[in-house]
């Protein structure tokens, strides 16, 4: 058969997105890593080694180097030498991949023993790993929501929350504004009012689910104020209100042990999911919850049943990661995030731009402009510097923004030689 008309379409429809000016483009492909002997060792810089720059990346056919400033990888661990040697050894012990689905030959010794380092990680009962976080928020909500589900949302929610609340189809779903918590409660208490009386499908279960870290502008869910506003009406309905937070950015990169916004706000959602690919530095996402829950997810979530799981290697690789993340080491790089965070924030504010002040490593600088954010984002290429500028319609008119992720194994001279970038792009901003 012909191809012919679907490939007018799709040619169509790439011209839309490229009037639109929602078009990707070709991906900028990494084709080599250098990094001082320092990051090779698996340290941080002495004060000497801070004045040198960190680690560099060569595109493929481009001999410049550039200074990464979009790498989730905020704790720097996908370098570490025993992150590293962990994934090496369990690739001799184990082989590249699964071969299978877990429940027929696919679960190995590191898939669980990984999944037990997780649970005690966030102090829960049982852990589940997933190929992926956003496979983990698919495979999550839409076996805990019904026809008697009523779902909460937060209006920024990351796209895998929004697409897992649309293939589940519940009997009502609600978005409240931006952290708005009166927003929040307004809704519940007319849901609760209504139990008795309303028509339709009777809700009998609440889910509300929030991002734990907002990934385009670094801000978080005040996890404290969703419980506590939740507990207030959970009476209301006969299965309860469950609150769920993807907190894929904050573990690893916020709270001071690096656990997260649960850590940060003190307080405890029902079910907590959140990534390995991200500041572990290695592949696949995870969920953590109560017993019960965990083994109903195992029976009934299709991205767990029929997809193969990360392979040993990558479990391997880790848990050598949670192992960094729970020594001093850990908490030495979590510090050195913070504080490069604040030199750069601080240095952003100081020379006139507009940013979201926070302690986690995601620095916004908005730009509140498409054709202004699009000149920065090739300034900064041109100048070495890989960044991710956000504009219309990929976020609304007017929050145009480049988006900066600050990296452990990055230097004081990395920030400084970022800011005097931008500085030169406010004295010759068309160069």
């Amino acid at each position: 058969m012909s191809l012919k008309q679907l490939d007018l379409y799709c040619t169509s429809k790439l011209e839309e997105l490229k009037e639109k000016g929602a078009l990707k483009g070709s991906e900028k492909v990494i084709a080599k890593i250098t990094a001082p002997n320092w990051v090779k060792r698996g340290k941080l810089p002495d004060t000497a080694e801070d004045k040198i720059f960190g680690p560099r990346h060569f595109l493929e056919g481009d001999e410049n180097a550039y200074l990464l400033m979009n790498s989730n990888s905020y704790l720097g661990l996908s370098l570490h030498p025993m992150v590293i040697d962990a994934e090496e050894q369990g690739v001799q012990d184990y082989g590249t991949g699964p071969g299978a689905v877990r429940f027929i030959s696919g679960t190995y010794k590191p898939h669980v023993e990984l999944e037990k380092r997780l649970a005690a990680f966030h102090k829960r009962e049982s852990a589940m790993i997933f190929s992926a976080a956003y496979a983990t928020v698919m495979g999550v909500l839409p076996t805990l929501i019904d026809e008697h589900t009523l779902v909460i949302s937060d209006q920024l929610n990351h796209n895998s929350i929004i697409n897992a609340i649309r293939s589940s189809h519940p009997a009502k779903k609600e978005i409240y504004q931006h952290l708005d918590m009166k927003v929040l409660e307004r809704i519940l208490g007319t849901y609760a009012n209504a139990a008795n009386t309303q028509s339709g499908p009777k809700i009998e279960r609440v889910l509300v689910v929030t991002d734990g870290i907002f990934s385009m502008r670094g801000d978080h869910a005040p996890l404290d104020e969703i419980v506590g506003i939740c507990h207030k009406y959970e009476r209301n309905f006969a299965e309860g209100i469950i609150t769920i937070a993807d907190d894929s950015h904050g573990v690893g990169a916020f709270g001071k042990t690096g656990r997260g916004t649960e850590e940060y706000t003190q307080c405890k959602v029902d079910i907590l999911i959140a990534t390995l690919g991200k500041a572990l530095g290695v592949n696949g996402g995870y969920v953590a919850a109560s017993a019960p829950v965990i083994e109903y997810l195992r029976e009934t979530s299709p991205f767990y049943i029929y997809s193969n799981p990360i392979t040993p290697s990558e479990a391997r690789a880790a848990i050598g990661s949670i192992d960094i993340l729970e020594s001093d080491e850990g908490l030495e790089r979590l510090e050195k995030l913070r504080s490069l965070t604040v030199r750069f924030e601080n240095g952003l504010t100081e020379l006139g731009f507009e940013t979201i002040p926070g302690e986690h490593p995601v620095t916004p600088l908005l730009v509140r402009d498409t054709k202004k954010t699009a000149q920065l984002i090739q300034y900064l290429l041109k100048n070495g510097i890989l960044a991710t500028g956000l504009s219309y319609p990929v976020v609304p008119k007017g929050d145009e923004e480049i988006r900066f992720q600050i990296n452990a194994n990055q230097t004081i001279r990395d920030i400084d030689f970022i800011l005097e970038v931008l500085k030169n792009f406010l004295v010759r901003p068309h160069s």
